[in-house]
């Protein structure tokens, strides 16, 4: 593989080019900024590349963001992000894309030889490698983010309904409602969701797609 790494601190950085070459592979760049990063991918296209989060000059998450940054530029890249804590939100930016080639490893992982070389591997190959930790705090993320916890039972209840494809008037049928106790719940459930566009149908759609996504 070639591969691209991303570490400001030259002691790991230069670890994990003896680790990556030791193991067959080729360090194509090594840098220890965000921007050189995102250049590097540009210029190389590697089959995966190696980042830390917290990078100059704030040493926080300029990483992630160049991370985000150089798979908008290079759609797709495989990117392996290593941190020593979860950065949740740019986390979040970096699986958004759903295109896979993705991970995310708390830096301990990288004392597990085998682990890391298999991780980086996978996402080399098109694979997610989430540590547990990082899956954990997404869901903590979502489940406390998710406007779904916002309706009610009833108002949920309309929502499946609807995601089955009824119409209010059926909608009222089988739940044994007046057609107006209908359009108050699925008004209701628009607010709830903050969908305020004009478009009744339009609304409709994007409502379900939230319950599906949820």
């Amino acid at each position: 593989m070639r591969v691209v790494i991303a570490d400001d601190a030259v002691l790991l950085r230069e670890g994990l080019i003896r680790l990556v070459e030791e193991n067959g592979h080729t360090v194509v760049s090594a840098v220890g900024d965000g921007p050189s990063l995102v250049e590097s991918i540009k210029r190389h296209r590697p089959d995966v590349s190696i980042v830390d989060v917290r990078m100059p000059p704030s040493h926080t998450d300029e990483g992630l963001r160049a991370a985000v940054e150089a798979r908008a530029a290079v759609p797709g890249s495989p990117i392996l992000v290593l941190s020593q804590y979860v950065e949740v939100s740019y986390a979040d930016d970096l699986l958004a894309d759903r295109r896979g080639a993705v991970g995310y490893l708390l830096k301990d992982r990288v004392s597990l030889v085998a682990e890391f070389l298999d991780g980086l591997k996978r996402v080399a190959e098109g694979g997610t490698v989430l540590d547990p930790e990082v899956v954990g705090q997404l869901l903590v993320r979502r489940r406390r983010d998710d406007p779904m916890r916002s309706l009610t039972p009833r108002e949920r209840e309309v929502l499946v309904l609807m995601a089955e494809g009824s119409s209010n008037t059926a909608i009222a049928r089988k739940m044994v409602v007046t057609d107006g106790a209908v359009e108050k719940h699925v008004r209701n459930i628009f607010t709830k969701l903050g969908l305020h566009q004009d478009d009744e149908q339009n609304r409709r759609v994007l409502a379900v797609l939230a319950y599906l996504q949820s």
